[in-house]
């Protein structure tokens, strides 16, 4: 993962990322890449890096992140 290097993230939110992160997989039509969960991983991170722990809202931005990224 890139750009992580110096990310830290409290106990309390490490499961809610997770969470996110299965929840934004599970909504997403078969198959699914290795690399759209790379990038949905990472939008998750960053967005919780920048203080956001809400798990609906970490959903959704990297939903739309993956909606809006070059293809």
């Amino acid at each position: 993962m890139k750009d992580f290097a110096y990310a830290a993230f409290t106990p309390e939110v490490i499961p809610v990322m997770k969470d996110a992160l299965d929840a934004v997989v599970d909504s997403l039509p078969e198959p699914v890449s290795s690399t759209q969960v790379q990038f949905l991983g990472e939008a998750i991170m960053r967005a919780a890096d920048r203080g956001e722990p809400n798990l609906i809202v970490l959903e959704l931005l990297a939903l739309l992140e993956l909606q809006i990224r070059p293809r």
